[in-house]
């Protein structure tokens, strides 16, 4: 049987060893880590369609596609509000569909067709939906706009498409256009001025329906 003396002697052997075991798979590992990302590559070649033209763009890997149209693009029609999907501004068409462009990184949409307001309509010749916006005074400050005219567009085809939503009564019926359903499929656009009312109408009128 060892003395007490030999076992306090083989405890600090092993608490040295590992100490020491420690160290060397740290610095292995930090090693390993800092080899990942020095080859890592930082930026990425994405080709796209932006309003019916062809654009490629060397971005970094980081580069949301809100940022890559506003910064990289110049097409500031494309508003940036929260920047965490919560307020709608940022709302462009993706392939036909409605996306927030601030929660998806650009590299993530090479052959795609994005539409943004400019792609919609030119001031010489509007947008069905922004004539209406223009006519029932839709907006206020305007900020949000864009993307409310973005999303209702894809909204009118989502009904057409028999899409159901939230408030869809009857599952097995063709999917209607009331207010009801404009309110809540049209939930994810924030109007901090208030302007829902007008939205309303205008997305209504475009619809073919009154008010």
């Amino acid at each position: 049987m060892q003395s007490p003396g030999a076992l306090e002697i083989s405890r600090r052997d092993l608490l040295a060893a590992s100490a020491a075991t420690v160290t060397v798979v740290s610095a292995h590992s930090l090693g390993h880590a800092q080899t990942n990302v020095s080859t890592a590559p930082q930026s990425t070649k994405v080709t796209f369609t932006v309003n019916g033209e062809r654009r490629e763009l060397q971005l970094d890997n980081r580069t949301s596609l809100l940022d890559a149209l506003r910064e990289h693009l110049h097409l500031t029609g494309t508003k940036k509000g929260c920047d965490h999907g919560q307020c709608g501004a940022c709302t462009v068409l993706i392939d036909g569909r409605r996306v927030n462009s601030c929660l998806t990184l650009a590299i993530m949409h090479e052959g795609d067709s994005i539409t943004t307001l400019e792609g919609l309509g030119q001031p010489e010749n509007l947008h069905p939906m922004q004539a209406a916006f223009v006519q029932h005074d839709g907006f206020q400050c305007g900020y949000c706009t864009p993307g409310q005219i973005c999303s209702s567009v894809a909204m009118l085809d989502e009904i057409k498409a028999n899409i159901p939503s939230h408030v869809t009564v009857d599952l097995t019926a063709p999917a209607e256009i009331t207010p009801a359903e404009i309110r809540e499929r049209m939930s994810g656009n924030i109007c901090r001025c208030g302007a829902y009312s007008n939205i309303v109408e205008a997305i209504t009128e475009v619809a073919g329906r009154k008010a």
